[in-house]
């Protein structure tokens, strides 16, 4: 190929250089995000790798009985603790202000051979081990509000066992007998690699999906400016077809003027998501942050990502050009768009089918394959290549429709073009329908996750500043009165009460009611006490699902005499201070079975983990995705009127004003995006509640949070800004001399 033809060709004017330069740096910014969108689910795997060993629950350490099921620990003899296994006790409800700490209480022989990850071998009791973030804030924090609760400090937790730098993780030292004495500890002998345990399948899916979702808007940006000035091109072109250059050389010259920028503009996205990388690890993602080295992707996929890039946009580059029918007369022909068809809706059709047929499988027909989980990818792929290929048909039906009822000029010039291009039309606003398709999914399965509201305070609730505990099975009232009037002595502490009842508070000794003295009961917030010496209430007084007030009753027995301990709860002010040194002296009391707990902590200890990781990831996503749409959407209107600068010269020429123009540009975006836009929203929860049912069939969908709404109302804004910062250049790339040519 002839050098200075090629020069000729690419860059024979400074026009050519913005195009060029134009195309590198949209290329750019898609690598970017694609590497860093690729190192972050990466990131997320290896993070939930390492903190698999924290889902470890082992085996019982009570033997079960003989006419029990084996695997449930029942009455029966104590496990005893061997040289290759542990005791560990899991405690769920460890809370510091508002945030939950992971706790492993550990007990083990001298000899044991059991490592801990990131430990080694257990401490001794009365010593911890701590994650640094955890370290930091209880050297940061007063004794008595969170440090006595662990005892002596061991050393920290390495960084191979912890999600994230920002995770609290603690395991403590503690005697066999205490952990034998609730019964909640199990053997451990070796520890988990299995992040999920049996929902694994189910949220790699998801996680799939996820990153298909974002990935998509990536590549259809990266598509668009692939194309960008395409018109002036195919001009260029003509004219070497006049001074003899085969067609062979012209798509050659085209597929070098588009894959030389790309590639330039592919390996500067590597370097820029190089350099973003520590700052996109800051982005906390439930509840942590990840460590830089989590994003990273290695050489390998960037070369992956360079080659495919440069090589996609060679090939799209000559085929658009050998398909464009470029001829020698010194002008581009007119590329007439097929009329598409109803048959652009199959693959839309294929897609639900595919992801009905997964959910079915597994929810209907009660039947697990391994073929559920691809049919459920595959289906969304389909579905979202589906809107992209319906979208033309859906724009001409719109356009015919708008052409009957057309009473302006700009309105009928719109519709004819969007008649005879759909495709064309269509392609400048796919990025922001597929972005309101992502973010309807993502809020669509965001909205399930739990959340538990704190009932206002009043009489007849536990309060929400209170604090509570069960006692320990074999304590006496002596201790757990003794454990009162330590709590009484700290500041912020408003009131101390001991529950009894006939047995524990759960278990087969467990009673209905729990009893109090009637002097204790305003501390817990009753007004109507009965006059007698003890009154008895409801033991769901306690438990954070009550919304309904309930109501004093006298005891059946006269006195406590006879009764256990049941419960400890404190009032407190309300401070985190005050509440913090009040759960500090119930777990340090040695008489509760349990780290102590308010209705307020309800919200850190769901039940519905899984999608509340994924909820962040969810709103990631949408900014994600609205971000590359409204730069897709910006890109795609300047190319059509950097493509269409003759024809609206003409328009000028022959008298129609500049907002007549402006008009024609912004009817051609809004009726596309406002066709599909319903489709989009509506096949967005529909595939959400999809995915939902297929992780879940008890989980239930929701009315979708502000946060979706603001983010629609955002996607509008960004395609009104976007189109709105083509005004000027209409002005600019319209003027007399635009319609002068050869």
């Amino acid at each position: 190929m002839n050098p200075g033809l090629l020069k000729l060709a690419v860059v024979g004017s400074r026009s050519a250089y913005g195009r060029l330069t134009g195309i590198a740096g949209g290329v750019a910014a898609g690598v970017c995000l694609l590497l860093l969108l690729w190192g972050g689910a990466n990131g997320l795997s290896a993070r939930d790798d390492r903190g698999a060993w924290l889902r470890e629950t082992g085996s019982p350490s009570v033997a079960a009985s003989p006419t029990e099921d084996p695997t449930t620990a029942g009455p029966g003899a104590q496990v005893p603790l061997t040289a290759d296994t542990v005791l560990m006790e899991a405690n769920p409800a460890e809370v510091f202000r508002d945030q939950l700490i992971s706790r492993r209480d550990v007990a083990a022989l001298g000899s044991t051979t059991v490592k801990i990850p990131g430990i080694g071998h257990p401490p001794e009791p009365g010593r911890y081990y701590a994650s640094p973030a955890l370290q930091r804030l209880i050297e940061s924090t007063p004794r008595d509000e969170l440090g006595d609760r662990f005892g002596s400090f061991a050393g920290t937790i390495d960084e191979a066992a912890l999600p994230g730098p920002d995770s609290l993780i603690v395991v403590t030292g503690a005697p066999e007998a205490d952990l034998r004495q609730n019964g909640r500890a199990f053997l451990v002998s070796d520890f988990t690699t299995n992040a999920y345990g049996g929902s694994a399948a189910a949220y790699n899916t998801v996680l799939s999906i996820g990153a298909i979702a974002v990935f998509f808007p990536v590549l259809l940006l990266i598509s668009i400016v692939t194309g960008l000035g395409a018109a002036q091109r195919r001009e260029r072109f003509a004219t070497l077809r006049l001074i003899g250059a085969s067609p062979q050389v012209v798509w050659r010259i085209a597929a070098v003027e588009t894959s030389v920028p790309s590639l330039i503009g592919a390996v500067l996205g590597v370097g820029l998501a190089i350099l973003l990388r520590p700052a996109a690890a800051q982005i906390p993602v439930n509840g942590t942050r990840m460590f830089a080295a989590d994003l990273t992707t290695g050489w390998a996929a960037a070369v992956v990502v360079v080659a495919v890039v440069f090589a996609a946009s060679a090939l799209v580059a000559a085929h658009r050009t050998a398909r464009a029918g470029i001829g020698p007369l010194g002008v581009t022909r007119a590329i007439h768009e097929k009329t598409p068809t109803m048959w652009r809706s199959m693959p839309l059709f294929a897609g639900l089918a595919a992801m009905i047929a997964a959910v079915l499988m597994i929810r209907v027909l009660k039947v697990r394959h391994w073929l559920e989980s691809p049919l459920l990818i595959v289906g969304f792929l389909l579905i979202l290549v589906g809107i992209v290929i319906i979208g033309p048909w859906l724009t001409r039906l719109a356009s015919r429709i708008g052409l009957r009822q057309a009473r302006s000029a700009s309105a009928v010039i719109a519709a004819s073009r969007m008649q005879q291009t759909p495709v064309a039309t269509f392609r400048s606003v796919s990025g922001l329908v597929i972005a309101v398709f992502v973010v309807s999914v993502f809020a669509g399965g965001s909205s399930i996750i739990e959340s538990t509201e704190v009932p206002p305070a009043r009489p007849g609730l536990l309060q929400p500043t209170s604090l509570h505990a069960t006692v320990n099975a074999g304590h006496t009232p002596a201790q757990a009165e003794d454990a009162t009037r330590k709590a009484r002595e700290l500041s912020g502490i408003l009131s101390a009460t001991v529950g009894f009842g006939p047995g524990a508070l759960s278990g087969p000794d467990a009673g209905p009611e729990i009893y109090l003295r009637a002097a204790d009961a305003p501390g817990l917030g009753f007004e109507d006490v009965p006059a007698t010496e003890t009154v008895a209430v409801d033991a769901s007084f306690l438990y954070d699902w009550t919304t309904q007030p309930l109501a004093l009753s006298p005891a059946p027995a006269a006195n406590l005499d006879g009764m256990v301990p049941v419960v400890i709860v404190l009032g407190t002010d309300g401070t985190p201070e005050a509440m913090d040194r009040a759960r500090t002296l119930l777990n340090n009391s040695g008489v509760t079975a349990h780290s102590a707990t308010s209705t307020l902590d309800a919200g850190l200890q769901s039940s519905t983990r899984l999608i509340q990781g994924l909820a962040v990831l969810a709103y990631l996503g949408m900014f994600v995705a609205i971000a590359i749409a409204g730069l897709s959407l910006a890109v795609a209107t300047a190319s059509a009127v950097l493509d269409r600068k003759r024809v609206l010269g003409l328009m000028r020429l022959m008298g129609m004003p500049v907002f007549v123009l402006r008009r024609i540009i912004t009817r051609e975006a809004a009726v596309p995006l406002l066709t599909v836009l319903l489709l989009s929203v509506g096949l967005g929860f529909l595939v959400a509640w999809l995915m939902v049912t297929f992780i879940d069939d008890t989980y239930q969908m929701t009315w979708p949070e502000p946060g979706y709404f603001m983010a629609l109302g955002l996607s509008l804004l960004l395609a009104l800004g976007a189109v709105t910062a083509t005004f000027g250049l209409i002005r600019g790339t319209s003027p007399m001399t635009a319609t002068r040519f050869e």
